[in-house]
C-alpha cells in the first residue's frame, strides 16, 4: 500500500533577523530576507546580571531624588498655606442667645466656636522673632518728617534645610565617578562586583536612614504651619455647616427636601463661603470677595445671578458692613431661591452645574476616547498580531455619550473633579462598559502530505493537526447603564440630576443627542383631551404620572429621586397613584400580571420588543387614548419621560401588545 504523504504548509513571519518560511508539515525553517541574521552580541549572564543590578540601583536613586523633590515642594507649600492662612482673621460667626440655646442650632454653634478657638491657638503657636524696623512720620511740632525705630514682631520662618544643599552636588558626583570606575573593574573580577554591590546596598541603606531622620527634624520645623492650615479649613468647614443649620431652622420647607438636595445645598454652601472668606480677606477689601461671588453667580439660577449682580453694584456697602457677613446673607439667599428641577426639590440650578474645570472635564473626555481609540486598533488589527487559523467577530459598536460620561465623574466626585482624580474611574468605567471575549477552540483535520519510501517510490499519507478558530466578542454594555450598578441611592440622585441639565453646559459638545433632545428640540407638551379625564382612576393616574414628565432615563431608576427607567417609571406610578399596588417589576413582569386587551383603553399599558438586546418585553408606557388628529398617543419614559405617538414607522415596528394591569 502506497504511503499517504501530508501537503506543505507554508507560513511566513517577520523575526529580527528578517523574514523566514516555516513548513508547518516538517517544521522546517529557512531565511528567506536579503537581510544577514544579526550576530549574537549579548552580554554574558555575569555581565547582564551586573548591568541589571547597576541600573536597579540609578533607577532607585533616581527615585529618591524625585520622592526629595516632591516633598521639598510640600513643605514649601505648606510653609505659604500656613503663612496666608495666619495673616487671614479669624471669621468668628455671631450668633443670638435664642440661637445658640436650640438644641440642635446650638449643637453647631459649638462646634464652630471651638473650631475658631483651635483656629487661634495653632496661629498663636507659630513662631515669632522681633526684627528692627524703620519708620517715617510727620511731627507736626519741629514741622518737619522724621525716622524712629522700633521692633516688630514678624513670623520667624523655619530654618531647617527645605532643599538640598547645593555644595553637596560636587560630592555627588564624585562618589558616581568612583562608582563608575569601580564598574569597569568589577566586569573583571566576580570578588570586586560582589563587593561593590555590597557597598552601594549599605550605601543606600545610610542614605534611608538619613533621609527619614532629616524627613522627621523637616516635619516638627514645619508643624505649626501645616496645623494652622488644617485648623483653618476645619473653621471654614465648621462654620458653613453653622451657617446650613440655621438656614434649615429659619426655613423649615429646606428640611422637608429630599435628602440629596440638602446635601447639595451644604456642599454648595461649603464652597462658596471657602471661597468668599479667602477672597475677602486676602484682597484686604470687599472688592475681591464681590468678583469671586459674581464668577461663582454665573453658574447659579436667575436668584443666584442677582445676587451677584448686587454685590458688584454696592461694593461700598460690602466694605462699610466688612464684606464677608454679607456676602453670607446673599450665600444663604441662595439656598432660600431653590427653584426645583424634580418634584420633591432634588436640585436647583447651582447644585445641577458641571463645578469642574473645562479643561478637567475635556480631558476626562479626551482620555476615554483615547481608551476606545486604543480598543478599537487592536480589534482592527486582530488578525495580523495574532496567529490562528480562522476567525469569527461579534462586535458592538464602540461609542459613548461625553454626558453620560461627565455625569457619572461629577456624581461620583460630588460635583467637583480633576484629571488626576479620575483616572481609575476612568478605567473602572471602561472596564465595566467593554466586555471582550477571546475564544479560541480547535479542530484535529487532516491533510495530504507526499512522502518517499527508501526504494524511491513516492506515496501519500494522511497526516492530524491542529487547526485553531478564534472567536473575538465586543459587548458594549452602554455606559449609561453602569451607573446603577455603582452608586448608591444619593450618587445616583446626583447623577439624575446632572443628566436632566447636562451639568448646564450644553455647549461642551453640541454634537451630543442629549443636546437635541433635552435643550434644542425638547419634548413637546400634551393636553390629554378633557373626555379622557373624567374616568376617575385614568385622572388619577395621569396626574402623578404627569409630576414626572422631562425625567431623564436612568437604567434601574424606580423613583423620583433617582429618576426611572421604563419599567421602574410604570411601577412608580401604579402604586404611589393607589391604583395597583405592585411594586417594583421589570417590563417583563408588568407584561406578565397584565390581561391582554384588543381595544385598549386609557390608562392601559402598551408593550414593545426589540427596542434593545434582550429577550421578551423590553419597553413599556401608559397608553392614554387618541389626540384630537386620531393619532394613539402613550406616555413613557423614553429619554427623557414624554409623550408620544404610537403610529411612527419605529414604534410600530417594536410594538407588541396592549395590556391591563391588575387596578384595585
Amino acid at each position: 500500500m502506497r504511503e499517504l504523504k501530508a501537503t506543505d504548509k507554508i507560513t511566513q513571519k517577520m523575526t529580527r533577523d528578517g523574514a523566514v518560511s516555516e513548513n508547518l508539515a516538517t517544521g522546517e525553517v529557512k531565511h528567506i530576507s536579503s537581510r544577514e541574521p544579526e550576530t549574537e552580541l549579548s552580554a554574558s549572564s555575569e555581565e547582564s546580571a551586573g548591568a541589571a543590578a547597576d541600573l536597579a540601583l540609578r533607577a532607585a536613586e533616581h527615585h529618591e531624588k524625585k520622592s526629595a523633590r516632591k516633598a521639598e515642594k510640600a513643605d514649601t507649600q505648606a510653609v505659604q498655606d500656613g503663612s496666608a492662612a495666619r495673616q487671614r482673621p479669624s471669621s468668628r460667626l455671631q450668633f443670638t442667645e435664642e440661637e445658640r440655646a436650640d438644641p440642635i442650632l446650638g449643637k453647631y454653634i459649638d462646634r464652630s466656636d471651638r473650631a475658631a478657638d483651635k483656629l487661634d491657638a495653632a496661629k498663636a503657636a507659630i513662631p515669632t522673632k522681633k526684627v528692627l524696623r524703620t519708620e517715617r512720620f510727620f511731627d507736626e511740632t519741629a514741622g518737619k518728617g522724621k525716622t524712629q525705630l522700633h521692633f516688630k514682631e514678624v513670623e520667624k520662618r523655619p530654618n531647617g534645610r527645605l532643599r538640598h544643599n547645593p555644595l553637596s552636588r560636587p560630592i555627588h558626583e564624585i562618589v558616581h565617578a568612583a562608582h563608575a570606575k569601580v564598574h569597569e573593574v568589577e566586569q573583571e573580577n566576580v570578588g570586586v562586583e560582589a563587593g561593590h554591590m555590597t557597598e552601594r546596598g549599605m550605601e543606600k541603606a545610610v542614605r534611608y536612614g538619613n533621609r527619614k531622620l532629616q524627613n522627621w527634624q523637616t516635619d516638627r520645623k514645619l508643624k505649626p504651619w501645616r496645623e494652622v492650615s488644617h485648623a483653618e479649613q476645619a473653621a471654614v468647614q465648621a462654620n458653613a455647616e453653622a451657617l446650613y443649620q440655621k438656614a434649615l431652622r429659619e426655613n423649615p420647607q429646606l428640611a422637608a427636601s429630599n435628602p440629596i438636595s440638602r446635601m447639595w445645598q451644604k456642599k454648595k454652601l461649603q464652597k462658596q463661603y471657602a471661597a468668599a472668606y479667602r477672597a475677602a480677606h486676602s484682597a484686604g477689601d470687599a472688592a475681591a470677595a464681590a468678583q469671586t461671588a459674581s464668577k461663582g453667580a454665573r453658574k447659579s439660577a436667575d436668584a443666584a445671578k442677582k445676587a451677584g449682580e448686587f454685590v458688584s453694584k454696592h461694593k461700598k456697602a460690602f466694605l462699610i458692613v466688612g464684606g464677608i457677613g454679607l456676602l453670607l446673607v446673599m450665600l444663604l439667599g441662595l439656598l432660600q431661591s431653590c427653584s426645583s428641577i424634580f418634584g420633591g426639590g432634588v436640585s436647583n440650578i447651582v447644585v445641577s452645574s458641571y463645578l469642574s474645570e473645562d479643561a478637567d472635564l475635556l480631558a476626562a473626555e479626551a482620555a476615554y476616547c483615547a481608551m476606545e481609540d486604543e480598543l478599537r486598533e487592536y480589534l482592527d488589527t486582530y488578525e495580523q498580531t495574532h496567529d490562528y487559523d480562522e476567525y469569527h467577530f461579534d462586535l458592538d459598536e464602540i461609542k459613548h455619550d461625553p454626558y453620560v460620561l461627565l455625569s457619572i465623574l461629577s456624581a461620583l466626585h460630588e460635583g467637583q473633579f480633576t484629571i488626576d482624580q479620575v483616572q481609575g474611574n476612568l478605567q473602572m468605567l471602561f472596564d465595566k462598559q467593554y466586555i471582550l471575549t477571546e475564544t479560541v477552540t480547535t479542530e484535529t483535520r487532516y491533510r495530504t502530505e507526499t512522502r518517499t519510501d527508501s526504494e524511491g517510490n513516492e506515496y501519500e499519507v494522511e497526516v492530524p493537526y491542529t487547526y485553531y478558530i478564534c472567536t473575538v466578542e465586543l459587548e458594549n454594555f452602554d455606559l449609561s447603564h453602569v451607573p446603577v450598578y455603582i452608586m448608591d441611592t444619593e450618587t445616583l440622585s446626583m447623577y439624575a440630576v446632572y443628566m436632566s441639565t447636562l451639568g448646564n453646559r450644553s455647549d461642551l459638545f453640541p454634537s451630543s443627542w442629549y443636546v437635541d433632545k433635552y435643550i434644542t428640540t425638547p419634548p413637546e407638551d400634551y393636553e390629554i383631551p378633557a373626555e379622557y379625564l373624567s374616568d376617575e382612576r385614568f385622572a388619577a393616574l395621569i396626574t402623578e404620572a404627569e409630576k414626572y414628565l422631562g425625567y431623564p432615563y436612568v437604567w434601574g431608576g424606580s423613583s423620583p429621586s433617582t429618576s426611572f427607567d421604563c419599567s421602574g417609571f410604570v411601577s412608580y406610578v401604579l402604586t404611589s397613584s393607589g391604583l395597583c399596588n405592585i411594586g417594583r417589576l421589570g417590563a417583563q413582569g408588568l407584561y406578565n400580571i397584565s390581561a391582554r386587551v384588543s381595544d385598549p383603553q386609557p390608562g392601559d399599558l402598551v408593550f414593545f420588543v426589540g427596542t434593545y438586546d434582550t429577550a421578551g418585553i423590553s419597553h413599556v408606557g401608559f397608553y392614554v387614548g387618541l389626540d384630537e388628529a386620531g393619532n394613539p398617543m402613550f406616555l413613557h419614559c423614553g429619554d427623557p419621560i414624554q409623550y408620544a405617538r404610537l403610529n411612527t414607522s419605529y414604534w410600530q415596528q417594536h410594538f407588541y401588545a396592549y395590556g391591563r394591569p391588575p387596578y384595585d
